[in-house]
């Protein structure tokens, strides 16, 4: 069955349910096809775990002694995720939230991501597409285990009610807890009308909620893929080429093999790996391999190479992507007329634990433990190295030390399958910090030509740009429409009431490897249209606040947020000696606006980011409180892209290698960050991601306002503040 046809299917129609024995009642969301898919560590139904568990493909798992377990399908990265999921089945369940407890959930077609059509997380797409399955299926359980009692007590269901964790009858008074009945529950069929919670009901649901996770994060039990063990397992390390598609042409292992502790070193795909009784030997022994490197047709790309094929792409006409009246007449009509280039470099993703993986590989099956966004991709990945059945393989999914879209790749998992296969051990891969920074698959580098017109009072009339840049979605297959996703991005963010507008795209391959950065295009593009509007509204002599509510009186959701940030912030009110830059930008079904309050010593070219207003609209707020820090955690993540973050070429090679040269934001400069987050009664969306875009723009726009030079080039530079 194809991710399509996946999407395709109603899921409200297969909610299965089985009946578990002595051990309780699980339950979860199946499509008919995939009912006897494989899992990881997984038994048949009905019968006994190791330690009289029963588990199988599912959500909910009730236990005799009234734990609750949640298997959770979305990798924890730092996000929360695992506590806001858990809150959403565990609300509709009404089970006693201190004694809820979550697994993360095998590899397996059952937990397919809608949006992906594939087992992953990323874009933004954890809470929106969990919403309604999680709902259901806390709110049958409940059902379930409500009718168990019921029979019990030869009672009418309706004569029941639930709270925390125990079954009420109205009538007698009578008793009884979610696990003393879970077995009965367990062999009843599943209803088929799921009655679902009126949402000012909710117990959990809305209120800020403590993670799960940081008991353990903070003793230092949760396992990250960097602490995984196993027994008589070795450790790898590899040697790539430092030219991207490059490849090895010949190298000389004596030297590395003569250092204690080495006992293998081979080549594999990405390039020579080296195997020994720990990390530290095997980095060592790398350190005196002899490697030949044929560096193939990227060793003579350069940064500015690749500005200049952007820059000639961008003069010519691109792929429309969007169209609005007759832009290229109005043009030549308007009063006024300005124009810009906006540029954005490489990006690396600079997650905290280094990228790693675990594999263990025999002629029967193939074990995999990763700290990985691609369940899916990790286990194909697998197979196809393996010559395994994807159910031989089983993907073990551990806490991510950060994400950002870089565990979305599965290169890290190559390497450890091919290594373990090699050796027939299990095998841990580690990738130093220098191999990270340097084999990345970055954001991509973007150029942006803007040009607008003004009618005589100042007001915009004609929106034209073009984009040039490389496509992620070139890498998954041919061009759709000949334009991908980045050039949509840019259409749909251009939300202001200008009646002519034209957004063209223009194909530019640098060589160099692009992924999904946190923001994915938003981050750039955000940048560019909030940088632009504000240059218009500088032009036509107005506020950029007071143009903006103006262009966006047909974006009530933008509008909202807008004024909030705005009054939040106190725009308007003179504030001696700082300065404020505003920005709204929609990405991932929501909103933010975000006001950034500066300070700026011209004479020493420096600045002082003092306060950060944030204002959301991410419909429903499950978790108020992982909801702040995520914002929090953007503003940190897109500052230091704005002031620090910058990867350059030279002969094919990144420049950058490790935290000294690309910087990240410390603690001493990060700025106070508000958060109001716009009340609503719609579908959450995520907020892992939609908060970043605005930063860099409100920073920009806010050194103009103190300087009066406009940025169009990140990151900023010293001589930005002159």
């Amino acid at each position: 069955m194809s991710g399509r046809e996946l999407q395709r299917i109603d899921r409200r129609s297969f909610l299965k349910g089985g009946s578990l024995g002595a051990t309780g009642l699980l339950i979860g969301f199946y499509l008919p096809a995939l009912q006897q898919a494989h899992a990881a560590d997984s038994v048949t139904p009905n019968s006994a775990a190791p330690g009289g568990r029963v588990t199988l493909n599912a959500w909910i798992h009730v236990s005799p002694d009234d734990t609750v377990t949640i298997f959770i399908d979305k990798s924890e990265m730092g996000q929360s995720i695992l506590t806001g999921l858990a809150m959403i089945a565990a609300d509709e369940l009404e089970c006693d939230w201190q004694k809820v407890r979550t697994e993360f959930a095998p590899a397996d077609k059952v937990y397919f991501n809608p949006q992906f059509g594939a087992q992953g997380t990323g874009a933004s797409t954890a809470t929106r597409t969990s919403w309604e399955p999680l709902r259901k299926a806390g709110a049958a359980a409940r059902l379930m285990l409500v009718q168990a009692a019921a029979q019990k007590w030869g009672a009418e269901v309706s004569e029941c009610r639930t709270e925390k964790g125990t079954i009420l009858h109205a009538k007698t008074g009578r008793r009884s807890t979610y696990g003393s009945v879970a077995e009965a529950a367990g062999k009843l069929p599943v209803p088929q009308e799921i009655p679902l919670k009126d949402p000012r009901d909710f117990r959990i649901i809305g209120k800020p909620t403590r993670r799960l996770d940081t008991p353990d994060k903070v003793s230092g039990r949760t396992q990250f893929g960097i602490d995984v063990r196993r027994e008589n397992m070795l450790y790898a390390v590899v040697a790539r080429c430092p030219v991207f598609g490059g490849k090895v042409a010949s190298f000389d292992a004596g030297r590395a093999k003569a250092i204690p502790g080495v006992r293998h070193v081979l080549q594999i795909s990405s390039g020579v790996a080296v195997v020994a009784d720990d990390t530290w030997t095997a980095m060592e022994a790398r350190r005196a391999l002899d490697v030949k490197w044929d560096e193939g047709p990227n060793a003579g790309a350069t940064s500015e190479t690749i500005r200049k094929l952007f820059a000639e792409r961008a003069s010519h006409p691109g792929h429309v992507a969007r169209k609005d009246g007759d832009p290229e007449t109005q043009i030549e009509r308007a009063a006024r007329k300005i124009e810009a280039v906006y540029e954005v470099p490489f990006l690396a993703h600079a997650t905290m634990e280094p990228q790693n993986c675990t594999a263990d590989v025999t002629a029967a099956r193939c074990d995999v433990w990763a700290p990985t966004q691609n369940q899916t991709n990790a286990q194909k990945t697998a197979a196809d190295i393996t010559g395994l059945d994807l159910s031989k393989v089983f993907v073990h999914t551990t806490f991510l030390g950060g994400g950002f879209g870089r565990r979305f790749e599965s290169d890290y998992v190559s390497d450890a399958v091919e290594v373990s296969k090699a050796v027939g051990k299990p095998v841990k891969v580690t990738w130093s910090r220098e191999d990270d920074i340097q084999h990345d698959f970055y954001r991509t580098a973007s150029y942006a030509r803007f040009t607008a017109g003004l009618d005589a009072e100042g007001w915009p009339t004609v929106w034209m740009n073009r984009i040039a840049c490389p496509s992620i979605m070139a890498r998954f297959g041919p061009l759709k429409d000949n334009f991908d996703s980045r050039s949509v991005e840019i259409c749909d963010a251009v939300p202001y009431a200008v009646p002519n507008i034209l957004v063209d795209y223009q194909l530019a391959d640098a060589g160099i490897p692009i992924g999904f950065w946190r923001s994915v295009g938003a981050s750039q593009n955000g940048f560019f249209l909030e940088s632009f509007i504000d240059e218009i509204a500088a032009e036509g002599n107005k506020d950029p606040y007071e143009l903006r509510r103006r262009l966006l009186r047909n974006s009530p959701r933008h509008l909202r947020v807008l004024e909030t940030a705005a009054e939040k912030a106190g725009w308007g009110v003179p504030a001696p000696g700082r300065f404020r830059g505003i920005a709204v930008v929609s990405s991932y079904f929501g909103y933010v606006a975000q006001v950034v309050e500066i300070s700026v010593d011209r004479s020493k070219r420096s600045l002082i980011v003092h306060r950060v207003v944030c204002a959301l609209d991410c419909g429903r707020a499950v978790n108020p409180s992982s909801i702040d820090a995520q914002v929090k955690s953007s503003v940190v993540y897109a500052l230091t892209a704005a002031l620090h973050g910058e990867i350059t070429i030279d002969h094919g090679r990144v420049q950058q290698s490790n935290f000294h040269d690309y910087q990240m934001l410390r603690i001493a400069d990060m700025p106070v960050v508000d958060v109001h987050i716009i009340p609503s009664e719609l579908a959450p969306t995520g907020t892992g991601e939609f908060a970043v875009p605005p930063v860099a723009p409100a920073l920009c726009n806010a050194i103009f306002a103190a300087t009066g030079r406009r940025i169009r080039r990140l990151p900023i530079r010293p001589e930005d503040l002159a």
